[in-house]
């Protein structure tokens, strides 16, 4: 999300609903790149978290950083319930109608605070899917695949 304080430390977004579980977390991988990085020091900021990494040690790198997205190893990880998945896992699943028909790709999350919504692109344009039982019907991840029923209005035929 930015720079905060002059030593380079970083203004982050957690993208969790359970954020206390970064205080345990001692490395992260930056960016597209995944540059490995140790947590020297982090706070909490607003919504979000502070953080200071050993590989970040200036204001000007730290908004260089803008916009890019930390990564936790696996071993780092929480253990999810099942239904349970990370963002990264679900991003481009192929997301099919009951019937078998390919509505398009997921490519993003957008958390609401109520319930997640999924952003499928496909040969219809961008469609908007609650995270709801009515909705979401199965997520394979060895497959890279979901089935979805389609409530009237989710599609414009």
């Amino acid at each position: 999300m930015g720079a905060f304080g002059p030593l380079g430390d970083l203004r982050v977004q957690a993208f969790s609903d359970r954020p206390g579980r970064f205080k345990a977390v001692q490395r992260i991988f930056v960016g597209q790149a995944l540059t490995p990085a140790r947590i020297l020091r982090r706070g909490v900021h607003g919504i979000g978290l502070t953080l200071r990494l050993d590989t970040v040690t200036t204001r000007e790198r730290a908004r260089a950083l803008f916009g890019e997205y930390l990564y936790l190893p696996d071993a780092e990880s929480i253990k999810l319930q099942p239904g349970e998945y990370f963002i990264h896992q679900l991003i481009g699943l192929t997301v099919a109608d009951e019937a078998g028909t390919e509505i398009g790709r997921l490519t993003e999350v957008i958390q609401t605070g109520s319930n997640d919504v999924y952003v499928v692109n496909g040969p219809k344009g961008e469609i908007l899917l609650p995270v709801i039982p009515d909705v979401i019907k199965t997520v394979d991840l060895d497959g890279r695949s979901m089935t979805v029923h389609l409530l009237p209005g989710l599609i414009d035929d």
